[in-house]
């Protein structure tokens, strides 16, 4: 009764691990379609240049914008953002079309140094041209601790991620006005700090992804066929 017992309870544990392995490789298979898809959307958003008005009403998640407005005042320094192998920041600030949209503008990268004080920032005033591309901010890491912190500068906070409302009321701008996507832009502006166009900063290419969801799917086949030996053993007759 007692082996029974033991038994059921080693089926038990190896299922659960099984689906909690085989969970993990399709979150991870998820992760590359979806990375897959934002990069197949790059080459079709710079075939049709749009105003940001029109841009954040499409459908998609990549846009080219081109459009005339004024910075805000106001800025965002996004923190633990690499660049060839640095660490350090990225600065976005306000932007309101003459159209009246709103939008974090990515003005670029800046080092962080070993004692992490806060470079000066100079922000844009005015009006500007802007042009670039509509799309997803840097992933951020692990939703700890408060999402912004007012640094030492008037007007600038630092930020470990960025939700739009909070955002928003820290820059004071009115509810709502903010959507989740920024402007990246375009490098050849002139102004602004080091940038790119590089849709996947700091996070893993769809290739990693696929690489990772076969090493967990592999992890279930080898529980799997352990669980198997073992239950073959068992039942093998004595010598």
């Amino acid at each position: 009764m007692m082996r029974k017992h033991t038994r059921l309870i080693g089926w038990v544990a190896a299922v659960l691990v099984i689906i909690a392995f085989c969970q993990l490789g399709r979150w991870q298979l998820q992760r590359m379609h979806e990375k897959q898809a934002l990069l197949d959307q790059q080459v079709p958003a710079r075939a049709q240049t749009l105003t940001l008005a029109r841009a954040q009403a499409a459908p998609g998640q990549l846009r080219w914008v081109e459009d005339h407005g004024r910075f805000l005042p106001g800025t965002l320094l996004l923190d633990n953002q690499t660049r060839e192998g640095r660490a350090g920041i990225k600065v976005y600030q306000p932007f309101r079309s003459d159209g009246g949209a709103v939008v974090l503008v990515d003005l670029g990268w800046l080092p962080m140094p070993g004692d992490r004080t806060l470079p000066a920032i100079v922000p844009r005033e005015g009006t500007a041209r802007v042009a670039g591309l509509l799309a997803p901010p840097p992933a951020s890491g692990l939703a700890l601790g408060p999402a912004l912190t007012p640094a030492t500068q008037p007007g600038v906070w630092l930020a470990n991620r960025m939700p739009p409302a909070e955002v928003s009321a820290a820059l004071g701008l009115p509810p709502d006005s903010l959507r989740s996507l920024v402007l990246r832009l375009d490098p050849a502006l002139p102004g602004g700090y080091a940038r790119d166009l590089e849709l996947l900063p700091n996070t893993l290419p769809p290739s990693r992804h696929l690489g990772y969801a076969v090493q967990w799917f592999g992890l279930a086949l080898t529980v799997l066929i352990v669980a198997l030996i073992l239950e073959w053993r068992r039942a093998r007759p004595p010598r």
